[in-house]
């Protein structure tokens, strides 16, 4: 407590921002590995991209060392938005007394990645799309073939309107909505227990990094399934009028995910999803606790 909350919208945003930076090729090699496969029952398909480091090796061959950074620009856009209103919600609700009641930190912590991810998923959804794009040879789910992140919205605006800007955002909310509950109740519990314990001294580096390193592992494993189902619905082609053709909705991407590729199929990509996770929970989170201190 103690900062206004609008000045946590812009600490929250910068945070973000800082640690989507660092974080963004793991975000990319998460991306192609959540896609591979889609809808196909295991060993029935090739696999260009097999776990974390050879993935990444991978997508340098197929796009050079910069493909590490694909949709880094729309990456940036999305943590700030989303970071920005996240943090921002959660400072007001810290402010009203909200996360002083049982339960509070997570409920406040959910509420504000629910509005978070509303906010910043035109940006998500372009952010998927160029993340996805490769050579023919080494593809993974629909291809959308964008020139640029300008490009990408004014194309989605064009054939669907303001609305296809929107679409899959019934996979975000849940999925930020989780993971931010988490993250956040996680985070101020942990970073509390180190210091009671006399760990570590109350505010300093350790202490925020002991904190976001617990979060970032309850993270990982509540989140990865929605994870898996908000970047197929992001991805997915769509007809003319904007309806996917692979998934009607959150529900159905579930069913069909679990019913093609078994239940673990939910939790493709986890290990990319924690290690690109647990450094961006360290980043966002210490970043965001130190510029308040500030």
């Amino acid at each position: 407590g103690g900062v206004p909350p609008a000045t946590d919208l812009v600490l929250g945003a910068t945070a973000g921002c800082l640690a989507c930076f660092l974080t963004n090729p793991l975000e990319v090699v998460k991306t192609r590995l959540q896609l591979q496969g889609e809808l196909q029952p295991p060993g029935t398909y090739p696999r260009p991209y097999r776990g974390v480091l050879r993935a990444a090796v991978a997508v340098c061959r197929a796009d050079g060392l910069r493909g590490l950074q694909k949709g880094l620009a729309a990456g940036l856009l999305y943590q700030g938005l989303m970071n920005g209103v996240r943090f921002y919600c959660y400072s007001h609700a810290e402010d009203a007394g909200w996360t002083g009641y049982p339960g509070g930190t997570v409920a406040a912590g959910a509420v504000a990645g629910a509005v978070g991810a509303i906010v910043g998923s035109p940006a998500y959804l372009v952010k998927t799309h160029l993340q996805a794009q490769t050579l023919s040879t080494m593809a993974v789910g629909h291809q959308h073939n964008h020139e640029s992140i300008s490009g990408a919205f004014k194309s989605i605006y064009q054939q669907h309107g303001v609305v296809g800007l929107w679409r899959g955002v019934t996979g975000a909310v849940p999925r930020v909505a989780v993971g931010s509950a988490v993250q956040l109740a996680t985070f101020a519990s942990a970073k509390d227990w180190v210091c009671e314990r006399q760990w570590f001294r109350k505010g300093s580096w350790a202490a925020v990094l002991a904190g976001g390193m617990v979060s970032g592992v309850a993270v990982a494993v509540t989140m990865t399934p929605f994870d898996v189902i908000s970047t197929r619905l992001y991805n997915q082609p769509v007809d003319a009028d904007g309806t996917g053709k692979l998934y009607r909705g959150f529900l159905d991407c579930i069913l069909q995910i679990s019913s093609k590729e078994g239940l673990l199929g939910l939790y493709k990509g986890i290990g990319a999803v924690y290690l690109r996770l647990g450094p961006h929970t360290v980043l966002s989170l210490f970043f965001w606790d130190k510029l308040r201190n500030m």
